[in-house]
């Protein structure tokens, strides 16, 4: 009798440590699987980066690149500082417009093809204007080097070529491929250039002058191809969050 005690309660013992044991185990479990569970809610303010890829619009300082709603930008083209794409023009892939030190534009309808770098210094050595001017239906070939130079309408720059501090090319011009424009050199009106240093060649024919802002024209329909596999991108959104904040409209 004695015995048969003794082994009901070892084995009430057995079974109440046992529950006691399961239980503060599936309590502890249960603690840290909540606190798993809870989440950090990021700040409203919080500034969410993008680190997969480079950044395509960089201010610097006060000045922040502007590009028209219906101008192409590659996503791998870097715009820096005080830099303006105006509409209908193009910047290919893998293009470098670095506006740190003085103004670039490139202007209604012109294009700067693949691996292009455009930048500017802060004065010329030549006393003309340091900053690098683009203007409508200007094709600038891939490859080519263009610091504080000035590009006046329907001109052709021909791949790799590089324009140095204070060149100028008229309207009507083209500069062959490859070529390389001097400090303060000028390509006059309706002249074919070419060489290192480049060299005048021949004045270019009435149908030559016609064809240039038809290449523009051409690589413009190009681009639409392109823009239309991509959201629309501008700078036009900054100035939509300033106006809401201004009447403050939650952004």
């Amino acid at each position: 009798m004695a015995t048969t005690l003794a082994r009901i309660a070892r084995q009430s013992l057995t079974t109440t440590t046992n529950f006691l044991l399961n239980r503060h185990f599936v309590t502890e479990a249960a603690a840290a699987s909540t606190a798993s569970s809870k989440s950090i809610t990021p700040s409203v303010d919080r500034v969410k980066w993008d680190y997969r890829g480079q950044r395509q619009i960089i201010p610097l300082g006060q000045w922040l690149p502007k590009v028209a709603v219906d101008a192409y930008v590659a996503p791998n083209v870097v715009l820096a500082g005080q830099v303006t794409v105006y509409d209908g023009a193009s910047v290919w892939n893998g293009a470098v417009l670095r506006g740190d030190l003085n103004k670039i534009t490139v202007g209604f309808c012109s294009n700067v093809q693949e691996r292009c770098v455009v930048h500017a210094a802060w004065n010329s050595p030549t006393g003309l204007p340091a900053e690098t001017s683009i203007e409508r239906y200007v094709t600038i070939g891939a490859y080519s080097l263009l610091r504080s130079c000035t590009i006046e309408p329907e001109c052709i720059i021909g791949q790799h070529s590089i324009l140095m501090e204070g060149s100028l090319v008229e309207t009507h011009s083209i500069l062959e491929a490859g070529s390389v424009l001097p400090p303060g050199r000028r390509i006059p009106t309706g002249e074919l250039w070419a060489g290192n240093p480049a060299r005048f060649v021949r004045t270019l024919t009435h149908e030559e002058i016609l064809e240039i802002p038809k290449l523009a024209v051409a690589i413009n329909d190009l681009s639409k191809t392109h823009f239309s596999e991509f959201l629309p991108y501008s700078t036009v959104y900054l100035e939509v969050e300033k106006l809401k904040k201004k009447l403050g409209i939650s952004v």
